[in-house]
């Protein structure tokens, strides 16, 4: 794990881990949950209402609950096809039947789900992913996109933060909340650094990754939607505690005594400096890196079915540091970075009449980065020389960006399933670039529609049919984008999907400021999957086929003149059956891109992209020691590298090229629970988390930076070999233990 993610680290372990020990006498509730044919169901799950206990049937559809002693209890029991029952019982009852009644929409009909998208909510069954999916994996550091990069369709980027999906940019992947864009999710960027995210996890109780295809209801995204939906109420107040030696972590969520409302505060601090020098960490820092983030939340529950909440997260982060400087093996160059974010939500949904629904969001976020470029002597003090390129390493530059959003989707219901979605959503945009003493500025106010429609033309087949039109006064151009997906469901749990849809994206406001005459870059993607899911596994295969158009070329000046192509077959198979008590997928990318933009003479593979990426990631709870344990690894070929050259009319060239050696990295991290205090309303846990990142220690190289002649070049690569961590937690007044075992069943 970098270290720079400590603070999420613990959030994803304390999830991961609970643990609870019980000091009061327990019961023993045993039972059967079988179907209206008195056949059993396997996996079923069965909770205790208003409470974190459960468990899952066996094969045989046998369960067993050990409870605190109660007069009566409520269970909650569901099955995949299944409507949920709520069943009473007390707890002296030695054995209890549950029947459970089929849907009325069976499971032979077809549920319409785009070609491209991983789903993961608290509504997820068998081998679905989940929200606990996406902070265990080994490795991911807290950040919800890392850990999706174990998912077929993204690269494996070591030295940058966000995703890579298909071919595409980093910028071409955005993330949404509560169907409000969050426009910075990471720190601010640091060179050959990934920078960790600014959110919680543990925000979100579903997440929607989108590698293509996604809805109509989003836009401006070339690439991938993450869209990511936060929780509503907590099931009971709770407090918690991080102590590592790189970051400390405190927070809170107070539940209302009637239920209906809830506020919380969180807050982290983490500075490496002490791990970088123990570790020898290179380049050589002269601060941090450090990082502050603090958030607080309310969510009020409006009526039955209505829903307020509002989230707001505060970041900054300051790092500096010196590397050799490219042109001069006598010289340093050092590079110093402050940013600040802010970022607040204030979403809004109810149940109408007439199975009308309203999702109603506004959002603003304020983004201020200071960065300062100097060339520095052996002695580290500062050299002015008056040659190129000596001359552009003195630098400085102030970004200053306010962003506001407001958005309205209205939802209507109808029979079998089917509804009708539309809406309008307002983007501002205004931005303030120093560059130096030079000032630029920029402001545009975009003004997007959309409908979409799920159709069941039959029993096996549906369609979801959208269309997205947007305006940007500032490059005073319209598109409209249509969207179209299709579903066959076959009878033994089977499905193929197709999909077919338009994207549209501004190009970045440091192109913009060059030129305010740009058109918008296009995406067209079509795609086909077929995905069986039965029995707790799932195996889907897909391909898909991407072609860009208007992409950005920077010579010999910025301009709409790039265009490529992405293409690729893609697999994925998760086992959550065949080995007892052990979670486990595999997944294989097959990739070929090409694109000619930015300063690329030609078409040419981007540096970002590999055509080989596999992935393995195993997880196992070892209930009797107490001990969690998860394990990923990733294997990719190598990524090009280019050196290109201006000649003197202003074209370019590619004066030398390569690609890298394979990425190889295995990812491991351990919990290991144990009580550490009692009496705190019986539910205080304590553990301790551990891990390591890349731990055969292989060199990865990522690219390299060339001197302005070419002559020379640096490697870019990890700042150490290896990364770890070590550290307690401890949390008090919520019991997640179940949440984490039952993942494992």
């Amino acid at each position: 794990m970098k270290p720079n993610n400590f603070p999420y680290v613990f959030f994803s372990v304390w999830l991961m881990a609970g643990m609870t020990l019980q000091a009061t006498a327990q019961t023993v509730i045993r039972g059967k949950v079988l179907n209206n044919k008195q056949q059993p169901l396997p996996a079923a799950s069965i909770g205790v209402k208003q409470s974190r206990i459960g468990t899952r049937a066996d094969t045989a559809g046998n369960f067993v609950l050990s409870l605190l002693v109660h007069d009566k209890v409520v269970l909650k029991v569901s099955s995949v096809g299944y409507q949920p029952k709520e069943v009473e019982v007390s707890a002296g009852d030695s054995m209890i039947t549950i029947i459970l009644e089929e849907e009325s929409v069976s499971l032979g009909e077809v549920v319409v789900v785009s070609a491209g998208s991983f789903e993961a909510s608290d509504k997820a069954k068998g081998a679905s992913l989940t929200p606990i999916d996406a902070v265990t994996v080994a490795g991911n550091g807290g950040d919800i996109a890392n850990a999706l990069r174990a998912l077929p369709g993204a690269q494996q980027i070591g030295e940058q933060e966000g995703l890579f999906v298909r071919g595409g940019t980093g910028e071409e992947a955005k993330q949404f909340v509560d169907g409000a864009l969050l426009p910075h999710p990471n720190f601010s960027p640091v060179p050959g650094m990934p920078q960790p995210a600014r959110t919680n996890p543990f925000l979100f109780k579903g997440i929607l990754f989108s590698s293509g295809g996604y809805s109509a209801l989003y836009g401006q995204a070339m690439s991938s939607a993450l869209i990511l939906e936060t929780v509503d109420l907590p099931d009971r107040s709770s407090a918690s505690l991080h102590v590592f030696p790189m970051s400390v972590g405190a927070g809170f969520q107070q539940l209302g005594k009637d239920r209906k409302s809830s506020y919380g505060v969180n807050a982290r601090y983490g500075n490496q400096t002490w791990y970088n020098n123990l570790v020898g960490a290179k380049p050589d820092f002269f601060y941090g890196p450090e990082y502050l983030t603090g958030d607080a939340n309310f969510r009020i529950r409006t009526s039955k079915t209505g829903m307020l909440k509002f989230y707001s997260n505060y970041g900054y982060n300051h790092t500096g540091m010196r590397t050799s400087d490219a042109d001069s093996a006598g010289l340093l160059s050092s590079f110093e970075l402050k940013g600040f974010n802010v970022y607040n939500n204030l979403s809004y949904r109810e149940s109408l009449r007439h199975q009308w629904k309203i999702d109603a969001a506004i959002a603003y976020n304020y983004f201020k980065e200071n960065v300062a470029n100097q060339l520095l002597d052996a002695k580290k003090a500062p050299v002015f020389i008056r040659v190129y390129p000596y001359d552009q390493k003195n630098n400085s530059r102030d970004t200053r960006s306010g962003f506001a959003q407001a958005r309205v989707v209205m939802s209507k219901g109808f029979r079998r399933r089917q509804s009708l979605r539309f809406g309008g959503e307002y983007f501002y945009n205004k931005d303030h670039y120093t560059y130096n003493d030079t000032l630029h500025t920029g402001q545009d106010n975009l003004v997007a529609a959309f409908a979409e429609g799920d159709v069941y033309i039959a029993k096996h087949l549906a369609a979801k049919v959208g269309v997205r039109a947007e305006y940007t006064t500032l490059l005073r151009r319209m598109n409209v984008a249509p969207r179209v997906s299709l579903a066959w469901r076959f009878p033994d749990a089977g499905q193929i999907n197709l999909a077919y849809g338009v994207f549209y994206q501004k190009p970045e406001d440091s192109y913009l400021l060059q030129n305010r005459n740009l058109d918008l870059s296009r995406a067209t993607h079509y795609l086909v999957n077929y995905q069986y899911k039965a029995n707790n596994r799932l195996f889907r295969v897909e391909g898909y086929y991407k072609r860009y158009q208007h992409l950005v070329t920077t010579q010999p000046a910025v301009a709409n003149d790039g265009k490529g192509y992405a293409r690729g077959i893609e697999l994925f198979f998760r086992d959550k059956r065949t080995l007892k008590g052990v979670d486990y997928w595999i997944t294989y990318t097959y990739l070929d891109t090409k694109r000619r933009f930015l300063d690329f003479p030609t078409s040419m593979r981007p540096a970002f992209a590999t055509p080989h990426t596999a992935s393995l990631v195993v997880k196992r709870f070892f209930q009797e020691i107490n001990l969690s344990a998860n394990l990923a690894y990733t294997l990719a070929t190598g990524r090009p590298y280019y050196d290109i050259q201006t000649h003197a009319n202003g074209t370019t060239y590619v004066a030398d090229q390569g690609t890298t050696n394979t990425y190889s990295a295995l990812n491991l991290s351990f919990a290991y629970i144990f009580s550490l205090f009692k009496g705190w309303k019986n539910k205080d846990f304590s553990g301790i988390g551990l891990g390591m990142n890349n731990v055969f220690g292989r060199e990865q190289v990522f690219g390299y930076n060339y001197s302005a002649n070419g002559l020379y070049k640096l490697p870019i690569t990890q700042p150490a070999a290896r990364t770890f961590y070590f550290g307690i937690f401890m949390t008090f007044g919520i019991d997640r233990r179940d949440d984490f075992i039952n993942e494992n069943l």
